[in-house]
């Protein structure tokens, strides 16, 4: 095994340069945030964090709450947090890798969906339709861990502190469908390139949009669908512009949280146990979170139970087909073969070593 894993991670060069006015831009808006950890053992421990996306679940009652406060009392008073939103002020979700690289960023979340652009490897635990539902994408997650783990230690000098899901991703639309089969034509927001890809494969045209853009874009007419978290959706007000969601998961929107790795090496060995300890527990947290959120999202759209926010008007929830054969077949043919070739030989190894395995799948060559 760690010979597989020395062969699938390999230092290379970054798949896209920043421009250095952007790096500067960014470290100005984040002053203070880059300084390495000098923190006396007998200090308080003052922590900057970005977290996931604002105005959901996630982040209003489990995220802020957790750094504002219960950090404080898990640490009996030593550590304090101030926490702001992936998704707020002059931060780029793409970026994230390279701002927490540089120490830009000291503690942060970023989006695997976003930051693929610069490594293609770390979308491999959330690709399109591999996991339908929860629990086989813990066993996912919990297989390829480790990897992620060093991948992100030796190439971005992150470490890794714990792996977050949103409830699953789906599909919206302006318009009734049947399932991924009726969508040849109509413009669909995407997040990610692999959703861009099977959204292509099925006749669609993928629109990538920011997640804080999908409400005026479905009510313009920029796109006729979008891709979404059950419940985000609903808490965002698609049943005001939407009239039918897809109950088929095609992904959970999973990110990484993790650290600069010589600002965490830096802090008191205490204070790093309890931030390990701390994320930990909020990760169960989340995930716990997300498995109930996907079908309380689903039933607030449809209107099927009495939810938070405004009432829209009910959706229709189209069933969640096609069947798994149709799913796999898809993953066979489209989506690991697009994946590899934009990945390259890295991704190959890490499926055959980590994942193959638990999925069984073999990709089809052209």
């Amino acid at each position: 095994m760690a010979k597989a894993r020395d062969n699938a991670i390999t230092r290379r060069p970054l798949r896209r340069v920043q421009p250095m006015i952007a790096v500067v831009a960014a470290a100005l808006a984040f002053a203070g945030c880059a300084a390495l950890a000098q923190t006396r053992p007998e200090e308080p421990v003052k922590l900057q964090i970005i977290g996931g996306l604002a105005g959901i679940t996630q982040y209003t009652k489990i995220e802020q709450p957790f750094w504002q406060s219960e950090i404080n009392a898990l640490s009996k008073g030593r550590i304090t947090a101030t926490i702001r939103p992936l998704d707020a002020g002059s931060l780029r979700n793409q970026e994230m890798l390279q701002l927490l690289r540089l120490g830009v960023v000291s503690f942060g979340t970023a989006q695997l969906s976003a930051v693929a652009g610069d490594e293609p490897e770390l979308s491999a635990v959330d690709l399109p339709l591999l996991n339908p539902d929860v629990a086989t994408l813990r066993r996912t997650v919990a297989a390829f861990r480790e990897h992620l783990r060093s991948l992100l230690r030796e190439r971005y000098e992150i470490e890794l502190l714990g792996i977050y899901a949103y409830p699953a991703q789906v599909l919206f639309c302006t318009r009734s469908f049947k399932g991924l089969d009726d969508l040849a034509g109509r413009k669909v927001r995407t997040s990610s390139v692999g959703q861009s890809e099977l959204m292509a494969s099925m006749g669609a045209v993928p629109v990538i949009l920011p997640f804080a853009e999908i409400v005026a874009a479905l009510r313009d007419g920029v796109v006729d669908c979008a891709i979404t978290g059950t419940l985000s959706g609903y808490e965002i007000g698609l049943p005001r512009v939407a009239v039918a969601v897809h109950a088929l998961a095609l992904n959970w929107g999973v990110s990484i949280f993790g650290a600069n790795a010589t600002y965490f090496d830096g802090l008191p060995a205490d204070a790093r146990d309890t931030i390990r300890q701390g994320v930990g527990q909020l990760e169960q947290r989340i995930w716990s979170q997300a498995e109930a959120d996907t079908q309380r999202g689903l039933a607030c759209n449809a209107g099927t139970e009495i939810c938070s926010g405004k009432p829209g008007r009910p959706m229709t929830v189209v069933p969640a087909l096609p069947a798994d054969a149709t799913r796999r077949r898809l993953l066979a043919e489209v989506v690991l073969p697009r994946w590899f070739e934009r990945c390259g030989e890295d991704c190959v190894v890490a499926w055959n070593t980590y994942l193959k395995p638990l999925h069984a799948i073999e990709p089809r060559t052209p």
